[in-house]
């Protein structure tokens, strides 16, 4: 889900754009001597030979043996342990029995992170208008010592399995199964998004329609997850991140040596105005800036690493909190590597098509397949290395999916389950509900593609609304964490307040983008080196104004979405909290507070500050506060 919100003011708001904005594309494009056509030199780029294929395909049956693997492991796990306590089978599929290492954890972090749409996404970014997305860094280090200092010390005490079930402790079983909705249907929406990007790019390469290769990559990936859950999905993530880091390095090493060197790349950049300083701008409607990509983007980072699902279930299946704190560095230095080799990425593609926009000639289709297009030109000459980083774009969507599918799996089970039956679950019964979720979500994923194929303005909009359920799902958070008078009440109104708000903005912003009222300038491109015939797209050339009429709420950046989507409800909840009856903070567990709060708001009933508590169905700890 973090991906989405990059990838809708690059990819899904400007594709509407008719004569792409700001381009300054040469009329005498038209008139040029005859030579190969755009559709000639594409079909020449389409070099996926078998070679490609066996890679590609040894990827996935690597993913295969691996789930094999551990499913067999564990199942003679519990054949041994005859009386097991109850609930093991959830503990070992959906967090590793507690016992997981922090090397393969902190990987799979990365990998669950950066998915396809990242890849493709960020260096199109760069392309399209420069490097100061590559500012977000500041966001990062912010993220990482909130998540240091607050978040990860609360859910490591608390041991729970379900990210969701802390409303129930800190609020009620009402604010759970919002907290649950909302994140499932988050997922619903972006699963298909993370599988048909990445399904496009290997159109492009090869030519095999989407609708051939997206069931067979998610029927593997449903495989594995399904049959060896939590383990299977981190020790497929190493794997698949070593492909992914292994074939960047590869297309970057030679692509700058193609184009001449890194000086080259410099230079081409830094005339073609890629390279800027921060902007300090205070407008929050201009689309990057300094401020919007520290304040929008802290929150942003922060909401879709603390309290999403499908990363805080990797942090608690390190065995201590000084587990997960190593595992949040080394996700750190992982993660802000990665967003540097994709931001040179979009340089170097810059630096390769400087004279010759292959968006503006329709040599790429679409902003999305300008790295595959990369790739083919740098590396499709040699059998099996195209294939590698298509392995690699998939790996990063495969990783993604399968921690989501994981993920869904324990929220069915913890929250949509268990709290609704009368007798406690038995292991066969908690066995089948986990794979057939996964199961489901994944044939789920499937269909939708060919949704989010027909009806294009679906997936813009729907690359939009991550933040309209998320905002509001981090206010919850923020709510019990920050302000023990708010209670469910309370909570439920401000929830309720963000999400109509959130949905509004969103919606409204994708209608003025539709109709133009909101335009991005691009950075300047040219075509007048192209060697090939085209039409030039759109016919018409203009210059495009990037801020025509008067602005409004819906004009925001979409960086302060998430900001304003979680802001608002805890606003709204803790002024509600002076009309309705608030919670006694006497009756507040200190446990569910952020640890700097917790010294205000001890428990009557906590004696010599230790308490011991049932903190999950199936494990009991002793807590030191």
């Amino acid at each position: 889900m973090a991906d989405v919100t990059m990838l809708e003011g690059s990819t899904a708001t400007m594709d509407e754009l008719a004569g792409d904005a700001s381009r300054l594309l040469l009329t005498e494009s038209t008139t040029r001597a005859p030579g190969p056509s755009v559709e000639d030199i594409s079909r020449s780029l389409q070099r996926f030979n078998w070679p490609d294929y066996v890679v590609f395909v040894l990827m996935l049956i690597s993913c295969m043996v691996i789930g094999v693997f551990f499913g067999y492991k564990d199942h003679q796990k519990h054949k041994r342990q005859k009386h097991a306590r109850r609930g093991s089978e959830a503990l070992d599929y959906l967090v590793g029995g507690r016992k997981m290492k922090i090397i393969p954890v902190s990987v799979s972090l990365v990998a669950s992170w950066i998915s396809g749409i990242s890849l493709l996404g960020t260096s199109t970014e760069i392309y399209v208008y420069g490097v100061q997305y590559c500012y977000i860094v500041s966001a990062v280090v912010l993220m990482g010592l909130m998540m240091n200092y607050i978040f990860l010390p609360v859910f490591h005490d608390l041991q729970i399995t379900s990210a969701y079930e802390y409303l129930q402790m800190r609020f009620d079983k009402r604010m759970r199964l919002v907290g649950s909705i909302l994140f499932t249907l988050a997922s619903i929406l972006w699963l298909p998004i993370v599988i048909y990007v990445p399904a496009l790019a290997f159109n492009q390469v090869s030519g095999v329609n989407i609708h051939v290769i997206t069931p067979i990559v998610c029927l593997v990936c449903i495989f594995y997850t399904s049959l060896g859950g939590l383990k299977a999905v981190v020790w497929t993530d190493v794997i698949q991140t070593g492909i992914m880091v292994g074939a960047m390095i590869i297309v970057i090493v030679k692509g700058t040596a193609d184009v001449g060197g890194l000086s080259v790349v410099i230079e081409r950049n830094s005339a073609g105005g890629r390279f800027e300083g921060p902007d300090f701008n205070l407008d929050p409607t201009a689309r990057n800036t300094f401020w919007t990509l520290l304040i929008g983007g802290t929150f942003f980072w922060t909401s879709t690493n603390s309290i999403n699902q499908n990363m805080m279930q990797r942090y608690l299946s390190l065995p201590s909190l000084g587990s997960a704190r190593k595992a949040l560095v080394l996700f750190l230095v992982g993660t802000t590597t990665l967003l540097a080799m994709c931001c040179y990425n979009g340089l170097l593609i810059f630096a390769m098509y400087h004279d010759c926009d292959p968006l503006s000639t329709g040599l790429a289709k679409a902003k999305d397949q300008l790295v595959p297009l990369l790739v083919m030109e740098v590396l499709g000459e040699y059998p099996g290395l195209a294939g590698l980083f298509v392995a690699g774009i998939f790996s990063a969507a495969l990783s993604s999916l399968s921690t989501a599918l994981n993920s869904l799996s324990a929220i069915v089970l913890e929250d949509f389950c268990k709290p609704f039956v009368s007798k406690p679950l038995t292991e066969t019964q908690t066995r089948y509900i986990m794979r057939f979720t996964v199961l489901a979500f994944g044939a789920l994923a499937v269909m939708m593609v060919i949704v989010v194929e027909k009806m294009g303005a679906v997936l813009q909009l729907s690359m939009s609304l991550g933040p309209v359920t998320l905002g509001p799902l981090f206010g919850l958070f923020l709510m019990g964490f920050f302000f023990p008078r708010i209670n469910g009440s309370c909570a439920i109104l401000g929830t309720t307040a963000g999400l109509l708000l959130m949905s509004y903005i969103v919606i409204r912003s994708q209608i003025s983008i539709a109709l133009k009222e909101i335009v991005f300038a691009e950075k300047p491109v040219t075509v007048e080196g192209c060697l090939y015939e085209f039409t030039p797209k759109n016919g018409t050339l203009f210059e495009a104004d990037s801020t025509p009429g008067e602005k409004s709420l819906h004009h925001v950046s979409f960086l302060y979405y998430t900001m304003i989507g979680s802001v608002v409800p805890t606003i709204v909840g803790y002024l509600a909290s002076f009309v309705l009856p608030r919670s006694k903070t006497d009756d507040i567990d200190p446990l569910l507070l952020a640890p700097f709060l917790r010294r205000f708001y001890r428990a009557q009933d906590t004696k010599a500050n230790h308490m011991t508590e049932v903190l999950h169905e199936f494990e009991t700890k002793d807590i030191q506060l």
